[in-house]
């Protein structure tokens, strides 16, 4: 099928459909839109599409039916000025919803994705063409991004093809996150983050520097970022005082680490359930603690768990 870029926009046949250019990174750009299904319809995995050729630039991409796609990259975050835009399969996109961009995949495909920078993963719904702008991997929607703990701009990461249980396609159908998969082995990760290490910068002067994964690194380091010219470091934070054995004991219940404040009680739970917390109102916000806790020490200990988990912005607290 024969197509042509105007304006940064992707112009082909009767068969595609134009929605969604200029979107926020370079996710929603030129993307073609093959066979779209029609509002009405709803959210469905049939038909799968995986459509022709397509040509951006000076770059054709190919989409494939790739059973055992796994490949390692950058992600990047779709705007949530994006919402109420149609997606290439012709679903209406969602910033709340688990989903994401991808070149090559078919529409709609399932796949984990794992931060390099702490081994986290979890399960994405691929509903879209993209990312366009750079050589970027995929992109991800707020909810997905936030899910998996990714700030603005470009993370490394391994997006792995795969086919999960039909419940699980459901609550993703459904607009409702997965529960996060087992935590990367070092092993494994120490792999990933070489390979990653070997990517060549993203394009584009107008991304953020992007977060280089390094092999030194391990599950739990706090998130990697760059200074400079592509040169990776690891942003410190200043390690806690330990308890001093001359104060005196503290009454129980006196500490508690908070992981995080979210939006939605949804989200909230989600953080929740890996790190054994509780969940709490605070204004417009849930709130997500962990105690309390009888010492400073009990509660040391508890800090280093919820960040060994990926919770990096976990904090120490005193529960008055």
């Amino acid at each position: 099928m024969k197509s042509i870029v105007r304006d940064g926009c992707l112009i082909a046949g009767a068969a595609l459909m134009l929605s969604g250019c200029g979107g926020v990174d370079g996710a929603r750009s030129a993307r073609p839109v093959p066979n779209p299904v029609a509002a009405s319809q709803g959210v469905s995995d049939v038909p799968v599409i995986v459509g022709d050729s397509y040509k951006v630039g000076d770059v054709t991409y190919t989409p494939a039916d790739v059973i055992d796609y796994d490949d390692v990259g950058y992600a990047s975050w779709y705007g949530d000025e994006a919402a109420g835009k149609a997606t290439a399969n012709g679903e209406i996109f969602d910033p709340a919803r688990i989903s994401a961009a991808h070149k090559t995949l078919p529409l709609p495909s399932y796949v984990e994705v794992t931060a390099l920078d702490t081994g986290r993963t979890i399960l994405v719904r691929v509903n879209d063409r993209g990312p366009m702008a750079n050589n970027q991997l995929i992109a991800l929607s707020p909810a997905a991004a936030m899910q998996l703990g990714l700030e603005r701009g470009l993370t490394a990461v391994r997006v792995r093809r795969t086919n999960p249980p039909a419940a699980e396609r459901a609550q993703l159908r459904a607009g409702k996150a997965v529960p996060e998969r087992l935590a990367t082995p070092a092993s494994l990760l120490a792999i990933l983050r070489t390979k990653a290490s070997a990517l060549p910068a993203p394009k584009g002067a107008s991304e953020p520097a992007p977060p280089v994964a390094s092999s030194k690194a391990k599950p739990g380091d706090d998130r990697m970022a760059v200074q400079g010219n592509i040169t990776p470091a690891i942003m410190k934070q200043t390690p806690a005082k330990p308890a001093s054995p001359a104060k005196p004991a503290v009454a129980t219940g006196q500490y508690v680490v908070q992981i995080g404040a979210f939006s939605t009680e949804a989200r909230a739970r989600a953080a929740a359930k890996p790190v054994g917390g509780r969940v709490s109102r605070a204004g417009n916000l849930w709130r997500v603690r962990i105690g309390p806790f009888a010492s400073e020490a009990d509660a040391q200990g508890a800090l280093a768990t919820a960040r060994s988990k990926g919770f990096r912005d976990a904090a120490l607290l005193r529960d008055r």
